[in-house]
């Protein structure tokens, strides 16, 4: 049947584990390093141990549903339950590697991961746990702290740690409406410092606060002070974030620091009978960036763009949690918006002008 469909394909003794480091090999040269990274160790720790002795022509949509079963109830560390994320991830990677073999490279009639039953893409909302003044609580405690800048600038711009790792002062403008423009990333594999472009593949530029400059301003300081200081043990280049000696910033860097940070705050805390922070993560801040635009009203295409989303839907469904809050309140910020209208037409000699009101 196959043959007389013009779907034939030789037959072939390739196992699933040979396919996929083959297609990983090839697939290198259009993915970005930390992504083959990431689609090796799926492989290697989840797909291989269990299915890849199979003969991939032999493999089932069936065999790949009792994987994915296998891998939520026992394919974690000590046989615990996997997540129901990364065996989505696992399977957007099979998907991925099979598609390739029916198209590219002629080896299936079809792709059985299109068929197979996988988990039910779980949709996690941000838990943000930090209020506005939660935020300012901690930067202050940062403030003293040679990275505070970092900090500021992932609050107030929502911008991604990886992002921040790689930005230059070349990108960075301080005049009369400042801006920072993020062109690349910065990840980590195998210990190695790896830079590529953003996450989207596109760059963008974000507005920052006058406040924000001035700490950035500072930041520059301090940094040329610190080369100084370094002389010829310092390393050259436009890094806006970097070591002691110059070197660039390795994005895990803030990540420690940041839980650093809120230990001796919260110990400062304690010691005067003040609540804790709680303890989240620096990803958290580019969460927290997020809603409060939305709570406040802020277009959610500006929000996307200040993200780095490439479509505003990614962002509707990230915080679609903070756009239902919002929506619950429009009939009543409708309501409102009427009667004060409807009093302005009345009374149209009458204004929200404090001149028009008598002295206390």
């Amino acid at each position: 049947m196959a043959a007389s469909n013009g779907d034939y394909v030789n037959r072939s003794a390739t196992t699933v584990a040979e396919y996929l480091n083959e297609w990983l090999a090839v697939h290198a040269l259009e993915v970005k390093p930390r992504t083959r990274a990431g689609y090796a160790h799926l492989i290697e720790n989840y797909v291989a141990p269990r299915i890849g002795g199979k003969r991939l022509q032999a493999l089932r949509a069936t065999d790949l549903s009792i994987l994915y079963r296998e891998l939520l109830e026992s394919g974690g560390k000590n046989g615990r339950p996997l997540s129901a994320r990364t065996v989505e991830y696992v399977h957007a990677v099979l998907r991925k590697a099979l598609a390739d073999a029916v198209r590219n490279d002629q080896l299936l009639t079809s792709n059985p991961a299109e068929r197979a039953k996988r988990p039910r893409k779980a949709h996690a909302e941000p838990v943000i746990m930090w209020t506005a003044t939660d935020l300012v609580s901690f930067l202050e405690t940062a403030s003293q702290h040679r990275l505070h800048a970092f900090f500021r600038l992932s609050a107030y711009t929502g911008a991604r740690r990886g992002e921040l790792a790689n930005l230059r002062w070349s990108d960075v403008n301080l005049g009369d409406a400042p801006t920072i423009r993020l062109r690349g990333t910065v990840s980590v594999i195998a210990g190695t410092r790896v830079e590529g472009t953003t996450k989207g593949g596109r760059e963008r530029t974000i507005s920052i606060d006058p406040g924000t400059a001035a700490v950035m301003i500072e930041h520059h300081r301090r940094q040329q002070l610190e080369r100084e200081l370094a002389g010829g043990s310092w390393t050259d280049g436009d890094h806006v974030f970097r070591q002691e000696l110059g070197e660039p910033l390795f994005p895990d860097t803030p990540t420690a620091l940041m839980t650093k940070l809120l230990r001796q705050h919260n110990a400062a805390a304690a010691a005067v009978g003040e609540k804790p922070l709680t303890v989240i993560r620096l990803h958290d801040l580019r969460h927290l960036h997020a809603t409060l635009l939305l709570k406040v009203g802020v277009p959610v295409h500006v929000v996307a763009n200040r993200l780095g989303h490439a479509d505003p839907a990614i962002t509707l469904r990230v915080y679609a949690h903070v756009l239902d809050d919002q929506a619950s309140q429009a009939a009543s910020v409708f309501a409102q918006a009427l009667l004060d209208e409807g009093r302005n037409e009345a009374n149209p000699g009458s204004s929200d002008s404090s001149a028009d009101r008598p002295t206390p």
